[in-house]
């Protein structure tokens, strides 16, 4: 489905862009609207193809593990380098915020819009409400880590560490609710 929908919106637009040059002092407006109408209904057929490939039952089970297991190893790392925050340069820490986090970070938020369609927006919020606080707390850290302010990092690991660790308990409770 998604294919034919950029067909149509690829052929609307060479079709529509032809019907407005044509001729110089009038446009075909007959063929431009068709033209215009055949893109619309590509961009609706595109996005209605996405949504159903995004929220397939074993797609949204997929995702969920996925945000799981990424929840879980955020959580496993900001635990460890809460511990070892007093034997860490200060300025070493951001070196290590990116090689712990940037991958299960990003595989939670390439899978978090799953939470919304399982468990709905309300969930979804509770859920994001938490994890946001957490990368906040997790950016604020990098940033003073390069500032080299070690009271300020020491302190939002911690706090980065109790929203991660608020955000994976959420998922379980949803997970064990519906099951």
């Amino acid at each position: 489905m998604k294919k034919v929908g950029f067909l149509l919106i690829t052929v609307g637009f060479l079709v529509g862009a032809f019907a407005a040059v044509r001729d110089q002092k009038t446009v075909q407006w007959g063929h431009f609207a068709g033209a215009l109408f055949a893109g619309i209904v590509g961009v609706a057929l595109v996005r209605i193809g996405h949504r159903q490939v995004t929220t397939a039952e074993g797609k949204l089970a997929e995702n969920i593990e996925t945000i799981e297991a990424a929840l879980g190893g955020i959580v496993r790392n900001i635990t460890q380098l809460n511990d070892q925050k007093q034997s860490i340069n200060t300025y070493d820490v951001r070196h290590r915020i990116d090689e712990l986090f940037l991958e299960d970070l990003t595989n939670f938020v390439q899978a978090r819009k799953s939470i919304a369609h399982l468990y709905g927006l309300s969930a979804y919020g509770d859920v994001m409400s938490s994890f946001a606080a957490g990368e906040r707390y997790l950016n604020r850290v990098w940033s003073a880590s390069a500032d080299g302010y070690i009271d300020e990092v020491n302190t939002y690991i911690d706090k980065a560490r109790e929203q991660f660790v608020d955000s994976l308990e959420r998922i379980r409770q949803l997970k064990a609710a519906s099951q």
